[in-house]
């Protein structure tokens, strides 16, 4: 994310109205708004084959899987972020077009520029959804996905799963392979610099 220069307050409803007119993405902390960097070929293709599968696995389920153009609402905390994947089983959620409210399932694929954040801050700020069940990290530096399982005490159990392996998400109570998710995807330890301008 990168902050938007000489910024004041604005509120969640001038940032929607303005948004939806933005030819780029902005994510929305409390009052302040930041554009989002581009995303690079293994980034896109892995959050593609995600959403495809799950896409399949849900259907006439009563979930809708949504991709990165679609912003999920953390009321409590006056934000608005765009996960990469994002699966909501809620019937509430179909009362807005432009934001979720209630998903169980949030993706986020990491980049070198957004990985300690995704893990971080976002991670903290995610847990405020009160129906979310799992938070997924994707790698794009090898072959590895990390799941936050919320249990029944709500404490956040981390199962991780890495190459040659099945994932289960147990939230959409869904099984694919590693190799699925990383089908056409050439695996970078030195993304380019472009994502951190």
């Amino acid at each position: 994310m990168i902050a938007t220069q000489n910024q004041s307050y604005i509120s969640p409803e001038e940032y929607l109205r303005t948004e939806e007119q933005s030819p780029i993405k902005h994510e929305y902390i409390d009052g302040h708004v930041y554009a989002m960097a581009g995303a690079l070929d293994p980034h896109v293709t892995i959050a593609g084959n995600l959403f495809a599968l799950l896409r399949n696995h849900v259907r006439g389920k009563g979930c809708r899987v949504h991709i990165s153009d679609m912003k999920v609402r953390i009321e409590s905390l006056n934000i608005f972020y765009y996960p990469d994947v994002m699966v909501t089983c809620d019937e509430r959620d179909r009362e807005s077009a432009a934001f979720k409210r209630y998903p169980c399932l949030i993706v986020e694929v990491l980049s070198k520029s957004t990985e300690a954040f995704d893990r971080g801050d976002k991670f903290a700020d995610y847990q405020h959804l009160e129906t979310l069940q799992e938070y997924v990290l994707i790698s794009t530096k090898r072959q590895r996905i990390d799941c936050f399982r919320r249990n029944t005490e709500g404490l956040w159990v981390l199962h991780s799963f890495t190459q040659g392996g099945k994932v289960y998400l147990a939230s959409v109570d869904f099984y694919t392979s590693i190799d699925e998710l990383y089908e056409d995807v050439t695996l970078t330890d030195d993304e380019l610099e472009i994502e951190d301008s």
